[in-house]
This record gives structure tokens, sequence and C-alpha cells, in this order.
């Protein structure tokens, strides 16, 4: 039976949410198709909830047999692709790395909203860094302190978190772009990471469509 994925996706430069299953997919190999709904525009809303029921992206159309259902939130995604591909080995082989990393995953997910509001996302940019808070020093110290943590002991078999790519890499991955374009400091094994993952060719192709997007006004 055959199966076709269709990724629905915000503004690139800005939609941290989005790339995180565009990553996973991309890692997986499949083709996909996908659509860019504008954010921060008086539509934005009525065009998701076209997608979503939550009204906010990203979301997956999966279609297969002659029907069609729909996955939303960047996690339930790239949970749901790991289950789907399991040859793509998005999760440690490992039960205790495994539920490690997903740990880290998670936390991703539901934490850091002083970094989320200081250091948005503007992936095509180059800014100054800002004078942050000391919640969101505090936060990005964890982020950097759990980068080197995790790649200290799996990440030398690979090179990333976990050695080889996985679902932990796409959550982590906007907040690689944010350090990037923020200029955060950081020590040298966790800068090796971050070019590892900025040199991604989903991350490089992300990235310029990012630009496109800046260059035309629309982010």
């Amino acid at each position: 039976m055959s199966t076709h994925y269709k990724l629905i996706v915000g503004t690139k430069d800005w939609s941290s949410w989005s790339l995180r299953p565009y990553l996973a997919l991309r890692h997986i190999g499949v083709p996909f198709d996908e659509d860019v709904v504008p954010l921060r525009k008086e539509t934005t809303s009525p065009d998701i909830l076209k997608y979503s029921p939550t009204g906010r992206v990203p979301v997956l159309n999966i279609t297969e047999g002659g029907s069609t259902y729909s996955v939303w939130d960047s996690l339930a995604i790239c949970e749901t692709l790991a289950d789907r591909h399991a040859d793509a080995k998005l999760w440690p082989d490992d039960l205790k790395t495994r539920a490690i990393a997903r740990a880290y995953a998670a936390e991703m997910h539901s934490g850091f909203p002083d970094v989320r509001q200081q250091l948005t996302m503007d992936f095509a940019r180059r800014l100054p860094t800002p004078d942050l808070r000391e919640e969101t020093k505090a936060q990005v110290a964890r982020i950097i302190a759990s980068w080197s943590d995790v790649l200290d002991q799996h990440g030398k078999n690979g090179g990333f978190l976990f050695g080889r790519f996985s679902v932990a890499d796409c959550m982590y991955g906007p907040v690689v772009s944010r350090f990037v374009t923020y200029g955060i400091e950081v020590p040298a094994p966790v800068r090796a990471y971050m070019d590892r993952m900025m040199a991604l060719p989903a991350m490089l192709d992300w990235g310029r469509a990012s630009k496109i997007e800046v260059d035309e006004g629309r982010a």
C-alpha cells in the first residue's frame, strides 16, 4: 500500500516548530509534498484551520489506502515517523539511551520559554546578541550543559547528540539556528555539533528558503 506525505509548515524563517518534523522527514528520505502557510497575516489562522483543528503548524497529512488523516504537533509527528519508518532509526537502539533521548526531546518541547521569547527564530539573519534576562541565561546554560553531557557520553560515534541523528536533534535543530543567529558563545564540542547540524542538507535547504522569504519581504 503506497503512502503519501504532505507537510504543512509556517513561514520558514520564523517557524521553529515546522523545522523539527521537516528534519525528520528529510532524514527518513521519503518523498513528501509541502505547503507553506504565511505567518503573522490576517489570513494565517483560517488558512491553518483548513489543515489542523488546533490552528497551528506543523501538520502532517498521511494518505494511504484512499484515505487521509492528519497528525499535528512537532513531537507527535516525529514520533509517528519514527514508528512508521523503524529502519531510519530515529531513536537510539538501547532502551536506556532511548529513554534519555526522549527526555531530552520532551524537555525541549515543553521548556525554555525565555529562550523562545528572547531568541526568536530568525533563521536567515545574523543579529546582535540581545541583553538576556537572568532566566534566559539560565536556560541557555542548561541547553549548553545538556548538549555537552550527551555529546561527551554518546556523540563520539556519529557526532550528533546520541551518536547517530535522532528525534532529539530534530527537536534542538531550531535552537542550534537561534544560537547561530544571535551569536551565542558555546564551547568547542558544542560548536562542532552546531556546525554539523547547520551543514545538514535539510538545514541548508531550509536556510535557502528562509532567505528567499526575507528577500521577498515575506519574513
